[in-house]
């Protein structure tokens, strides 16, 4: 049990996912044409008329438009070129540049009046209206760059069609905004740019899940897209001097004032968003958290008259300077604290400020390049933002080594009226760190085993590529594993083919936000089979995401997700328990590799191994030694009790699988068998015949009626 009296806010810090990089400074170095890493392997798809950038913060997407543009410009026969940023503040991204400076053929220009983004008046309907006119205007005349907000290009398409843009490329920065539109007219205006086909469009994203909305384009649309994808892996493996990062999520009991002052490291450059008013982690006034922030980092002293941060003497003596940006009761103050933040004289000027406090703001495209923690308050309701809060601690600056993001989560106590809530915020806090370690995690390149060495791969630690057992190879420029699993099923079309290559994480997400599989997998576990999970859960997930798929592609997609899921998930297990035996904990850019050797060298992989495994057997591990025991068993008690009859979808999975295991083993699962999974197949089989048996009745109920 835990000591209530030594930590009296029952706070427990849980590193969920930490990665070590070997700072090659790769993604920072830039080719003869002043391109880096990334911008170079964009550069290389210029001809595509449909591309599509997944690319993290601060990889450099904007400046690789740029040279995309400027070649479609003077190469590709296109007339002009149209930025469509998501909000005003972005805009700047697309400044002038002088290229030719660093090697490249042309400058990118943008003359003031196509600078939209800069243009008088807001993102509302009237005012972007207005600007539709300019749009006009910019189509009519020979220059070549526009710049506008995505509500005014919008606005522009339904007033003049889509056949006015024809010959212009057509760029949309931060894609996942377009996907997360509640009315998705932008969505449907692209789908018949791509029906007309006399555009180039190129979509940029930091982030990669698209899938925690609805998704803009149409599976169809989606394959016409080339993908380049430039990994977390890469960007933070090829920095320079930052070596790694923390992610972990930190439960607390009571007000989280009390909380913050455990893991907020006054030696540490800070961001502190604290949770919005309506939020269950909220004190309900916004000024008082900000005041008992600021208290328990030391005794406030006063207020600095140039920048308006507050001052305040820690107990060691150090006198910090905390930026404000919650209190908006005095504009003027407001406006000098963010403009101390944004001089550009201080940017590289690590000594200007050490806590920012935050409430809706210092989020996207917010860059302090000194921040080396990211302290979030409550759950986040879309892991797009976590992705970006996430982003303003890893950014590359000289002697900044470490960087973490903690979420405080509020733990469930049987005292609390809100139980379900409290639970919810918990699955989805989890949820959001399983992903970001699925995105971290270098990419898999899956075979059947006896495939044959794959190019650019050194296999098995330096010993060479071995027919006959389960071979390891790792591409370290690129960060991709390659791992063969026996009897894994090969996506057969183009598109499944391209999935399985560059969308696992959009699958896994899916899966993730699956709160059935969630519940069922971390808090009932002794009464949920693995493969309910790994075959049924994500099986369903892959059906209903490809539905124009054949079987055999949905279910090559099915197993090569769960095999990048779990893979990942046993080799962190397989590095936890050599950690805790006393072992060393393996570091570099090697560690997860070596967690992924010690789980193949076990056994043979197979994709029947893979599948009988617990996705979210890890996460339980760390789970149960951070969570209160009490709390931990009430949470148990409240998902087991939601357990129903085998549902008539379910059940019909179930007798597929049992069809399956018919055609491989000659007999149909038995109910009696000891093997858990059979006789759950053998459930659903007799579930299934009850379901129809039901619906012939009142069939047959119906035609007695009718006769």
């Amino acid at each position: 049990m835990n000591d209530q009296a030594s930590n009296p806010t029952n706070a427990y810090t849980v590193p969920s996912v930490s990665i070590t990089t070997a700072r090659t400074g790769a993604s920072s170095k830039a080719n003869e044409l002043g391109m880096r890493a990334m911008q170079e392997r964009a550069y290389a798809k210029r001809g595509e008329q449909y591309l599509l950038i997944k690319s993290p913060p601060a990889s450099g997407k904007s400046r690789a438009l740029m040279f995309i543009a400027l070649d479609k410009l003077h190469n590709q026969g296109m007339q002009q070129a149209i930025v469509v940023v998501p909000e005003r503040s972005i805009g700047g991204s697309f400044a002038d540049e002088a290229l030719t400076r660093f090697g490249f053929y042309w400058d990118w220009q943008v003359a003031p009046q196509w600078n939209l983004c800069n243009a008088p008046g807001g993102d509302e309907p009237r005012a972007a209206k207005s600007k539709v006119a300019a749009v006009r205007q910019f189509l009519a005349s020979s220059d070549k760059v526009l710049v506008c907000t995505h509500a005014t290009f919008r606005f522009a398409v339904e007033e003049m069609g889509i056949a006015a843009f024809d010959s212009r490329l057509i760029a949309i920065d931060e894609f996942h905004h377009v996907s997360s539109n509640p009315d998705n007219v932008l969505g449907s205006q692209l789908g018949a740019f791509i029906a007309r086909e006399k555009v180039h469009l190129v979509a940029m994203t930091g982030s990669y899940f698209r899938g925690d909305s609805e998704a803009v384009l149409g599976p169809a649309d989606e394959s016409k897209f080339e993908t380049v994808t430039y990994t977390y892996y890469e960007q933070l493996n090829g920095y320079q001097w930052l070596k790694s990062l923390d992610i972990g999520y930190f439960f607390y009991t009571g007000p989280y004032v009390d909380a913050v002052t455990k893991v907020l490291d006054p030696a540490l450059k800070t961001i502190v968003h604290i949770p919005n008013v309506n939020a269950r982690e909220s004190l309900k006034d916004k000024q008082r958290e900000v005041d008992e922030i600021m208290h328990g980092l030391g005794t406030w002293t006063g207020v600095d008259p140039v920048t308006g941060f507050h001052l305040v003497q820690t107990k060691e003596g150090r006198v910090l300077k905390v930026a404000d940006l919650v209190d908006d009761s005095d504009a003027a103050k407001r406006t000098r604290v963010l403009g101390a933040l944004k001089d550009p004289a201080q940017k590289d000027n690590r000594d200007h400020v050490d806590v920012i406090i935050a409430l809706g703001m210092a989020k996207e495209g917010f860059d302090w390049i000194w921040c080396e923690h990211a302290l979030t308050i409550g759950y986040r309701s879309s892991l797009t933002e976590i992705v970006q809060i996430i982003g303003r601690a890893t950014r590359d600056a000289k002697g900044k080594e470490r960087s973490r993001f903690t979420n405080l989560i509020a733990e469930p106590t049987a005292e609390q009226s809100a139980v379900t809530e409290a639970v919810n915020d918990m699955l989805k806090a989890i949820s959001a760190s399983l992903l970001m370690e699925q995105v971290l995690a270098p990419r898999y390149e899956f075979t059947p085993k006896n495939a044959g060495a794959q190019g650019g791969f050194v296999y098995n630690g330096g010993e060479g590529y071995q027919e006959g057992r389960t071979n390891v190879g790792v591409n370290e420029a690129t960060g991709q594993y390659h791992v063969e699993i026996n009897g894994l099923a090969k996506p057969v079309t183009p598109e499944a083919t391209r999935i399985c290559k560059e969308d696992l994480n959009e699958v896994v997400t899916s899966f993730l936000q699956d709160k059935t599989a969630l519940e069922r997998g971390l808090f009932d576990k002794e009464n949920t089979l693995p493969e309910e999970l790994t075959q049924l859960r994500m099986g369903k997930i892959v059906r209903e995401r490809y539905p124009e798929l054949s079987e055999g592609d949905q279910e090559a997609i099915r197993q090569h997700a769960i095999a990048a899921m779990n893979i990942t998930q046993q080799a962190k297990l397989a590095l936890a328990q050599a950690d805790a035996a006393g072992g060393s904990t393996a570091q570099g850019s090697t560690a997860l590799l070596d967690g992924v050797r010690k789980f193949v060298n076990v056994r043979d992989l197979d994709i029947d191994l893979i599948d009988r495994i617990n996705p979210f057997d890890a996460a339980y591990a760390v789970l149960a030694k951070a969570m209160d025991e009490k709390s931990l068993r009430q949470v148990q008690a409240a998902i087991a009790a939601k357990k129903v009859s085998i549902p008539e979808e379910e059940a019909r999975d179930l007798s597929k699988r049992a069809l399956q295991f018919k055609n491989e083993r000659g007999r149909l699962p038995d109910i009696n068998s000891a093997d858990a999974w059979e006789k759950r197949m053998a459930e659903g089989v007799a579930a299934f015949a009850r379901y129809r048996a039901q619906a012939k009745a009142v069939q047959a109920q119906g035609s007695a009626a009718n006769g």
